[in-house]
Formats: structure tokens, C-alpha cells, sequence
């Protein structure tokens, strides 16, 4: 394994020169990578608002935060200080300039976008550990293609797995909205892709031996201190926390769901009504109901849902009064 992962000094040549945005022609590197983030934020955002998954994804492929990112895991390996000082500033500058772009499109609609009522929101708010195993897996992907060419044409799937602007643009958009909490989930979303990239990128170049390769490539290499990497692996220790909170609060919440949507069932039966939706929401329960006059009785469904052990849930009822007229024309 370690044999075909081992790279050329042709190879550190390519890797250093596609990941390090100062090197070669630094003004024209630099402006393509503002053009496509700005233009990526645009379609992001506007993907978001138009819960438009295709559209998110298009910003996706468009997007070139994974250079910086990996540009960071090589400047740990090479431990050039430099390039790891100018990458990581990259990054925080494209995350803050993509959140800003989506806070500014956020002021042009109408509506708040919101998990509630958008999907490309709710799925990118409550981050949990098997998001973080995806980004592990996607980020070694990404890393592999990189130090071998022959197997480069799986970075467009890399750029579609690993979900690095649409958070970023969640977080600008639901802040305008007035969700911190959703904003901040989407922000614990970006940051463990990116640790997630930055930890196997590590992993896989000092695999690859990029670090003993690039002398002979006549790239300089500094004192690469456990310390370092202690770092990376510790950044991974600290986004896996929240993201398992998150993992067992929506494991209560489907245990709960699913406890309370039987008897929500039978209560509407009995009462000729039908239940359409049984969700949690803003640490209510919500049950949504359709049938015709009269309304069935919200209090006989407490009773009942207090009966298995769920006495301590906010309850939500919505009745959907439903039914069939004729009209007759003149």
C-alpha cells in the first residue's frame, strides 16, 4: 500500500505548485480562486434560498476552497511555516467572505431561510458523527487523487461529497435570519469538513512520503514537531464532541417520534381524522392532522400520549379542516 502511494519528485512538483497558491504566478492563481469563491458563494446562495439541489451542487464543483485546505495539510507535512500561515489565512478569509456574500443575499428575500421551511438548511444544521466519518472518507479520497494523477478524475465527485461553501452560505443566511443556533450548527458543518481534509491530507502525504521526496525535488523542508500534528488530531477530537451530542439528541428525537406517532394514529382513527406528520421542532412535538368537522379533541390526545410516558413534551396540534364541496355554476 505504502509502495503505491509513494510519490516522484516530478509529483511534490505538482502537488506543491497546484496547492500552493503563492507559488508559480501568484497574481493569477489568487484571482481565479476569488472569481470562482465569489461566484460559488453567489450559487450557493442562491441555491439555498431556491432550495435548488442541483444548484448546490453546481457551487460545489465551482468551488476552490479544497486547495487552500489541502495546501494546509501540505505545509504541515513540509513544515513550512510560511505556506501554513498564508493557507490557513486563506481559508478564514474565503469562509468569512462566503458567509458575508450570503448574509448579503439573505437582505434581498423576503422570507427568512430557515431549517423549518427549507431543506438545504435543515440538512446542513445539525452536523452528527456520521457526517464527520463521511468527511474523513471523502477527505482521504480527495488527498489519494491528489498524489496520484491516474486516479485525479474522482476530484469532481470529492468536490460534490464534501460540503464546504453551502454550509458557509447557511451560516451568512441564517444569520440574517435570526437563527444563531442554525448558524452556528452550519459553522460546526464547515468545521469539520475542514478537519476531516486536513487531517487525512496529513495522513496520506507522510504515507505517500511527500516529505522525504520533496528534497530531491529541490523544495525545502523545515523540523516537523510532533506538536503539529498532536494539533491536527486534536482538532478532530474537538469537532467529534458536539457532533456526538448531536448524534444522541436526534436519536432521543426519533425514539420519541416514534413513540408518539402510533398513538397519534390511533387517536385521529378513532376520531375519523388522519395524522399526515408527527415531528420535533423547536423541543415541541408536533402533530398534524386532516379530516372534517367536528375538530377531534386535542386533550384526549395528551391524555393519551401521557399514558406512554410522554408527559413531559410540549404538544403541538395543527387540524387541517379538509373535505369536498360541489359548486354549481349559474
Amino acid at each position: 500500500m505504502t509502495r503505491a502511494l509513494t510519490v516522484t519528485p516530478a509529483d511534490v512538483t505538482r502537488i506543491t505548485e497546484r496547492l500552493f497558491l503563492t507559488v508559480g504566478d501568484r497574481g493569477r492563481n489568487l484571482t481565479a480562486f476569488w472569481v470562482l469563491l465569489v461566484l460559488a458563494a453567489i450559487i450557493a446562495a442562491a441555491g439555498v434560498v431556491a432550495d435548488s439541489t442541483a444548484t448546490v451542487i453546481g457551487a460545489m464543483i465551482v468551488a476552490p476552497l479544497m486547495t487552500p485546505i489541502l495546501g494546509t495539510a501540505l505545509a504541515l507535512v513540509l513544515a513550512d511555516r510560511r505556506q501554513l500561515a498564508t493557507n490557513i489565512a486563506l481559508v478564514l478569509g474565503a469562509a468569512t467572505a462566503v458567509i458575508v456574500i450570503g448574509y448579503a443575499i439573505g437582505l434581498t428575500v423576503q422570507i427568512d431561510v430557515v431549517a423549518a421551511t427549507n431543506s438545504q438548511v435543515s440538512g446542513r444544521v445539525s452536523p452528527r458523527l456520521i457526517d464527520l466519518l463521511a468527511a474523513v472518507a471523502t477527505g482521504m479520497v480527495g488527498a489519494f487523487a491528489l498524489v496520484r494523477p491516474d486516479v485525479s478524475d474522482t476530484l469532481p465527485g470529492v468536490a460534490i461529497a464534501i460540503s464546504l461553501v453551502p454550509p458557509l452560505a447557511v451560516v451568512g443566511l441564517t444569520l440574517e435570519s435570526g437563527e444563531a443556533g442554525e448558524a452556528a450548527g452550519a459553522l460546526l458543518l464547515f468545521g469539520t469538513n475542514v478537519a476531516a481534509i486536513i487531517a487525512t491530507g496529513t495522513a496520506v502525504m507522510l504515507a505517500a512520503r511527500v516529505r522525504q521526496v520533496a528534497p530531491d525535488a529541490d523544495i525545502a523542508v523545515g523540523r516537523l514537531r510532533g506538536r503539529s500534528l498532536v494539533t491536527v488530531a486534536a482538532a478532530l477530537v474537538l469537532v467529534a464532541v458536539p457532533l456526538a451530542a448531536g448524534s444522541v439528541r436526534v436519536l432521543q428525537e426519533q425514539v420519541l417520534v416514534s413513540k408518539a406517532e402510533p398513538v397519534a394514529n390511533s387517536w385521529a382513527a378513532e376520531k375519523g381524522w388522519r395524522v399526515t406528520d408527527v415531528f420535533l421542532q423547536g423541543g415541541s412535538l408536533h402533530v398534524v392532522v386532516i379530516g372534517t368537522p367536528p375538530q377531534p379533541d386535542g386533550d384526549a390526545l395528551l391524555e393519551a400520549l401521557d399514558a406512554e410516558g410522554l408527559a413531559d413534551v410540549d404538544v403541538e396540534l395543527t387540524t387541517v379542516v379538509g373535505g369536498a364541496e360541489t359548486l354549481d355554476g349559474p
